[in-house]
């Protein structure tokens, strides 16, 4: 999970510059982001399902190749492959948040018959290994692109053999699991359902649907902000993960015993 975690963030700085860096205007960036966002929303509705019904071990070996190939046709300066590209990316993205976790879940509650409180203790420990390599991505991808002066495609190179190690050790070590096969109109009515129906669930849903608009809106925009300024993209991306990385520190010290500030 973690190599397949530290190919994803590398690929966060320089994403931005590479489409400028093949003189593509600001215009035609923001569809290429577009089709990377909407992908993402697309393939997360059936992602689920797919992974239940595919297995969570080849949905996660098939992340490792999808990804793989996302970031080798950055290699092209063509528009359409590139925007396919960020399909792939939106495709990739939805496995990596759901196959990983639904496999080791399963594994942990049905094949092993741990306490599932342990479950919590794995996932937290997940969170604060994802900050410390999102922040080291930052500064790995600004050595490769500035420091060695291999231009900013260098970064989603640099995450393919990561890519190919995650996809490897699940198809070595790894044994199949599935989930239960659900439609997928019933997966969404029962989803749609539990939305309509309570009204805090709805008001949740729509602040973090505000939230994460602001933060896709601050992603596209940083890069074309601060690199005129000479900034190095791949430094200034750590210390935002860093930032993230204090602010989850600062929520787990907030809610501890020491402090009990609980939401209510």
């Amino acid at each position: 999970y973690l190599p397949a975690l530290a190919a994803d963030w590398l690929q966060g700085p320089y994403l931005y510059k590479l489409y400028q860096h093949y003189r593509f205007l600001e215009g035609q960036i923001a569809i290429l982001y577009v089709c990377g966002f909407a992908s993402s929303v697309l393939f997360g509705l059936v992602s689920s399902s797919l992974v239940d019904r595919l297995g969570r071990k080849k949905s996660c070996v098939l992340f490792s190749l999808t990804y793989s190939v996302c970031c080798l046709v950055k290699l092209s300066r063509d528009y359409l492959v590139l925007a396919v590209g960020r399909v792939l990316g939106g495709l990739s993205t939805a496995l990596l948040f759901s196959a990983f976790e639904a496999w080791y879940v399963h594994e942990h509650v049905e094949r092993y018959d741990f306490p599932a409180e342990w479950i919590a203790v794995t996932f937290s420990r997940a969170a604060f290994w994802n900050n410390v390599i999102a922040v080291g991505a930052g500064a790995t991808a600004d050595f490769f692109a500035e420091w060695l002066g291999l231009g900013p495609v260098a970064p989603f190179m640099v995450s393919i053999p990561l890519l190919v190690l995650s996809g490897v050790f699940a198809v070595k070590n790894w044994d199949e699991n599935y989930g239960k096969k659900r439609a997928f109109s019933k997966t969404c009515g029962d989803g749609l359902k539990c939305l309509l129906s309570d009204r805090r669930v709805l008001l949740l849903g729509a602040i973090q649907a505000l939230f994460e608009s602001v933060v896709y809106i601050f992603i596209f925009l940083w890069t074309p902000v601060l690199d005129p300024h000479g900034a190095p993209l791949g430094v200034v991306f750590s210390g935002f993960m860093a930032a993230s990385m204090l602010g989850s520190s600062l929520y787990r010290l907030a809610i501890s015993k020491r402090y009990h500030l609980q939401p209510v």
